[in-house]
């Protein structure tokens, strides 16, 4: 199958939508030409420690296709990404910690939006490590809503997780608050802590600029919730396509967890993809091209016409 580019300008869009008697979750929008016309909309999620636009519409000089909503909206998809609440220019005053069931919640509220105004198509959603576990759940919930689901970063257990294992070690600190402090050097560290060298430092530093610029402190409650109450998605109720990507070198998600959740998982379209070279932040990393190739080929694949 040969890709579709199109030829027409990308155009950002800004849209808000509410929920919970007025919590403002703001979401972002990408398409080129006519939005109605799309090949597939697509909703990314993103993770604990930082807002949609900087993970998926960074924008990095020298850097071609630096952006996947960019690189998505190019080849006919409508894209959107949503602030949690408690991150970027969402609601973040309220008293909680933004667990991941409320992750969940808010994916369902920004899935309702969208189909407010670009018609009641089910949709193309990718989560990358606790917005894979948001994605999972928001899936599980509401499956109707979704066409396939792709879960990148994910983490099910936690079993032979090394990172987990360490972030463990300063669960009551995340206990005891609803936010934590993030800067420039903890961004920089997750790309340190898995494999070095596997982004190149002049990304790592713009992706950095672009989570400070919205946030210089995120909640607390996914941390929480992947170090203490794990599993919170069952495989076996998540019934929708689905898509399991898995970087070499992440050390979130482990391998055995991974294929261990995979094969409980019911709808036989179901694909695991490991990705080399890869450690956790896929966008960021020097093999991204692999990274939108391989969700590329999942959100075209033609439906079967034989189930059996």
């Amino acid at each position: 199958m040969h890709e579709q580019i199109a030829p027409a300008a990308i155009r950002g869009e800004e849209h808000w939508t509410t929920k919970d008697g007025g919590v403002k979750l703001f979401l972002w929008e990408k398409h080129a030409g006519d939005p109605a016309r799309s090949a597939g909309i697509i909703l990314f999620v993103h993770g604990s420690s930082m807002a949609a636009q900087p993970t998926f519409d960074l924008q990095v000089a020298g850097r071609p296709d630096s952006s996947v909503m960019d690189w998505f909206a190019r080849r006919g998809f409508d894209c959107w990404c949503v602030d949690m609440e408690g991150y970027g220019r969402s609601t973040k005053d309220r008293d909680n910690n933004a667990p991941i069931a409320q992750g969940a919640d808010d994916c369902h509220a920004a899935a309702r939006y969208i189909r407010s105004v670009r018609g009641e198509k089910p949709l193309l959603v990718y989560g990358i490590s606790s917005g894979a576990l948001r994605a999972a759940l928001f899936a599980q919930r509401h499956p109707e809503l979704v066409a396939r689901l792709a879960l990148d970063a994910m983490v099910w257990t936690g079993e032979g997780s090394p990172t987990l294992a360490e972030r463990r070690k300063k669960l009551p600190e995340f206990m005891a608050s609803n936010r934590r402090r993030i800067d420039k050097a903890f961004i920089h560290s997750i790309f340190d802590r898995d494999h070095p060298g596997t982004a190149e430092e002049s990304v790592i530093d713009a992706f950095a600029e672009a989570v400070v610029a919205l946030d210089t402190s995120v909640p607390t409650g996914t941390y929480v919730d992947m170090c203490a109450h794990l599993p919170v998605v069952d495989p076996e109720k998540i019934t929708v396509p689905t898509l399991i990507m898995r970087g070499q070198w992440d050390g979130i998600a482990a391998m055995d967890d991974l294929i261990r959740f995979f094969v409980k998982l019911p709808n036989p379209d179901k694909h695991f993809a490991v990705m080399p070279g890869i450690s956790h932040a896929s966008f960021q990393q020097k093999n991204y091209r692999l990274v939108y190739h391989i969700l590329w080929s999942f959100f075209t694949q033609p439906e079967p016409v034989y189930r059996g």
